[in-house]
């Protein structure tokens, strides 16, 4: 079988971490990495002389010997080029957001349907070993609770925090929950930007769980965790570092259950509550999503996710951004 062709659109602050994994691949031979494209000539040439790789003169030309493509330029560049090579029929990895605006996405959704084209979109924490983890026990979620904090950026300043952070915790939520959203509230402020730096929405579902998310690039620290209540189909807590991919479940059991590879949190009556590891193995994120994209792609298979799963969280994202700077 052919080996896929693909080329990388952007060499920035992560394009440059999807060209370091491509010819990692390609090195193993799983994947053909035909060269790298950035606006910027002296960005291209450096991460091209690292890794020996051809650079092209334009989007078109790297399109013309590629298969499928991954787009890690500015968001406010995705749709035009996403628009531009799903309608010469290839096969598109855009990071997200995927769009800044609503009527956009829809438009390369149906694009790539039209043109029989993957189209997925680089929400990378649902390659995470901890999401794939806490999706496979937390079946009835009622609670959650996400943080994800980081020092002030250099990198994708033309969106607020929303879109830069928050939008990967509303990917999770959703994927989590599997209900519709009805009702929201979001507050947030400004500080070091022109856009919001910190935010916090309050997500209310039809089944009734609910979900506080907050988003932070102001903060002293790293923090990407999440906390969730699990309901009756599988009652337990668990607490989860997508970070540092570790985390921990506890549940409630009979003062007489063993408590072999967990440890006693507390007792009281004839309960207890147990706390023990989960089994998380771990594993780089980015490459897990290239790896299952050039399979998507090869095989034919539908995306982890799609075009359609990331337009959920997009329009929950510009409903947040809207009353953050409604309420500002």
């Amino acid at each position: 079988m052919a080996k896929i062709k693909v080329a990388v659109l952007g060499t920035g602050s992560l394009g440059q971490h999807h060209t370091r994994i491509y010819s990692e691949l390609a090195a193993a031979g799983l994947v053909e990495l035909t060269g790298i494209y950035d606006a910027h000539a002296e960005t291209a040439r450096k991460i091209a002389e690292k890794h020996k790789l051809h650079i092209f003169n334009s989007i078109a030309e790297a399109a013309a010997a590629s298969d499928a493509l991954n787009i890690v330029t500015p968001t406010t560049t995705h749709f035009d080029i996403a628009r531009q090579l799903l309608a010469l029929g290839k096969h598109v990895l855009v990071e997200k957001p995927m769009t800044d605006n609503s009527a956009q996405a829809a438009e390369l959704i149906e694009l790539a349907k039209k043109n029989n084209c993957v189209l997925q979109v680089g929400h990378v924490e649902r390659f995470n070993p901890v999401f794939k983890y806490v999706a496979s026990v937390a079946n009835d979620p009622r609670y959650i609770e996400c943080q994800r904090l980081s020092p002030f950026p250099a990198r994708s300043m033309d969106v607020g925090v929303v879109l830069d952070l928050m939008i990967h915790d509303l990917d999770i939520v959703l994927a989590l929950v599997q209900s519709p959203v009805t009702g929201v509230d979001a507050v947030g402020m400004t500080v070091l930007s022109r856009s919001e730096d910190i935010a916090n929405a309050r997500l209310r579902f039809a089944n009734g769980c609910v979900a506080s998310i907050t988003a932070s690039r102001v903060s002293a620290d790293r923090l990407r965790k999440i906390r969730l209540y699990n309901g009756p189909a599988n009652p337990c807590y668990i607490s989860a570092d997508f970070r540092l991919q570790e985390g921990h479940i506890s549940r409630l059991a009979a003062a007489s259950a063993g408590a072999t590879g967990a440890s006693i949190v507390s007792e009281f009556g004839d309960k207890k509550i147990l706390r023990e590891p989960a089994p998380i193995e771990k594993a780089e994120p980015l490459k897990l999503e290239l790896q299952s994209f050039v399979e998507c792609v090869r095989d034919k298979k539908t995306p982890l996710v799609t075009g359609e799963s990331a337009k959920a969280a997009l329009d929950l994202a510009f409903e947040i951004t809207r009353q953050v700077q409604q309420n500002k």
